[in-house]
Parts: C-alpha cells; sequence; structure tokens
C-alpha cells in the first residue's frame, strides 16, 4: 500500500490536533503537524533529509493571524517561535524550498482573493475547513494526480481575479521595459530592500546619481514612493539582485 504523508500546519491547537488524528485514522495516510510557518518549513526540511518526504501540506488560511503574544505549538512538532509566516506566504516558501509538496489550503470562509492569491502562490486547493472527511481525503487524493480543486461557489470569483492579476502583470511589465537596463538594475536592488548609499556602492555610482536613477524609475513607472515601485516590480515577475554574488556591474564611473 502507498502512503501519504501529510503536514498539517495549523496554529490553533485544537483544531490540529483533531485533525491529524481523523487523518491518522486512515490506513494509507501518515500525519504529522507543525503550529507556526517556520516550525512546518523545518519540518518538511528535515523529513526530505531523511528520506522520508511529505506529500501535502493542509494550511491554515489565517495562520499567524489574531493571536496576541507568543504561540503554542502542536505537540507533535516543536518550534520555536521565531516569527510569524501567513498561510499564503507559507505556500510560497513550501512552493520554493519542496516544490514536490502540495499544498492545500484550509480556510474558514471563502474569499475569491485570497484563494487566488493562494492558487498564484503555489496552492494546488482551497477547502472549507467545516467539509467533510471523505471530502477532504478526495482533496488530498486528487491534488497528488495534479488536479487543482477549488469550491464550486469560489470558481467565477477566483478567475475574475486571476483575470484582473494578469492584466496588472501585463500593464506592469510594459512599464518596466520603459526602464533603461541601469534604471532596472536600480530597480532590482530596491525590489532587494538596499538603500541609496547602498545601490551606489554596489554598482559604483555617486548617490546623486543613483538618487536621480531612482527619481527616473518612480517617474517612469508612474508611482510616488519606493515601497509603490517594489510591489510594481514583483507584480511584473522583477526579482531582487542577488547580495550573495559579486558586484552587479562593475561598468559607470563615479559621477
Amino acid at each position: 500500500m502507498v502512503r501519504i504523508r501529510v503536514l498539517v500546519v495549523d496554529d490553533h491547537r485544537i483544531f490540529a490536533e483533531s485533525l491529524a488524528a481523523a487523518l491518522a485514522a486512515e490506513p494509507d495516510v501518515d500525519v504529522a503537524a507543525a503550529g507556526s510557518g517556520p516550525a512546518a518549513l523545518r519540518c518538511l526540511e528535515r523529513a526530505a533529509a531523511e528520506g522520508r518526504r511529505f506529500d501535502v501540506a493542509l494550511v491554515d488560511a489565517d495562520l499567524g493571524g489574531n493571536m496576541p503574544g507568543g504561540r503554542t505549538a502542536v505537540p507533535v512538532q516543536d518550534t520555536n517561535a521565531d516569527g510569524l509566516v501567513d498561510g499564503i506566504s507559507l505556500v510560497a516558501g513550501v512552493r520554493s524550498a519542496q516544490p514536490a509538496v502540495r499544498t492545500v489550503v484550509l480556510a474558514e470562509k471563502d474569499d475569491p482573493r485570497r484563494a487566488a492569491l493562494a492558487l498564484q502562490a503555489g496552492a494546488s486547493g482551497w477547502v472549507a475547513k467545516d467539509c467533510s472527511l471523505s471530502r477532504l481525503l478526495t482533496v488530498i487524493r486528487g491534488v497528488l494526480r495534479d488536479e487543482t480543486h477549488l469550491p464550486p461557489a469560489l470558481l467565477t470569483g477566483v478567475l475574475r481575479e486571476l483575470t484582473a492579476a494578469r492584466k496588472h502583470r501585463t500593464e506592469s511589465e510594459r512599464l518596466v521595459e520603459s526602464l533603461t537596463p541601469r534604471e532596472r538594475e536600480v530597480l532590482r536592488c530596491m525590489v532587494a530592500g538596499l538603500g541609496r548609499k547602498a545601490v551606489a556602492e554596489r554598482l559604483y555610482l555617486s548617490p546623486h546619481t543613483v538618487r536621480t536613477h531612482m527619481q527616473n524609475v518612480l517617474g517612469k513607472l508612474g508611482v510616488h514612493s519606493t515601497l509603490a515601485a517594489v510591489a510594481l516590480a514583483r507584480r511584473a515577475g522583477v526579482g531582487p539582485v542577488d547580495l550573495t554574488g559579486d558586484v552587479v556591474e562593475r561598468g559607470g564611473q563615479l559621477a
């Protein structure tokens, strides 16, 4: 019998324990649980290193939300209180770190916008927390066949959100293409969170020149702040400059 390894990620201890117990009663399902995003990523990493990789992660859509003070982790998975990770961010983190693991988001209520964001982040499904166990098992087995599962009532709204996001991405890409190569490099530095002085040192430019490039970037993108420019850049698929390697470009003279 092929066994399915499932990781439940939820910071509501009673719900996580109850769901894990219900799934563990299935003859072909092995279950573990994590009480936070960082704990989940550590659990996935450790399991992969030990050759017992998880197949599916069930992630609370509201992970890390409305939890004043510290949180208690689910006993099955120890966790250090090392930061909050919301559910959709965790989906993206799992996709990046463990692309073979399918993620399904468990939600208190249907939300087309958040469901669309979850799919864009790499989720294979969005399921109501109050669905039946048989429905959840159907979804788990379905995503392992590369199926995408959404409640029928969400489908139209999610398609609308994805269409709008694609339109915004196209417009963002057009604006980014209007930048010069140097301005795009400066934008990538901005996406990486570098300030004017750090950009100047990295690109061998004067702070004054960098300031001019940044002003040009904001003007051409039609935004008024670095945060807005970074958000637009990310929509256009512009990633941060690699901060671990050598200086990006040595051309250019101090002005």
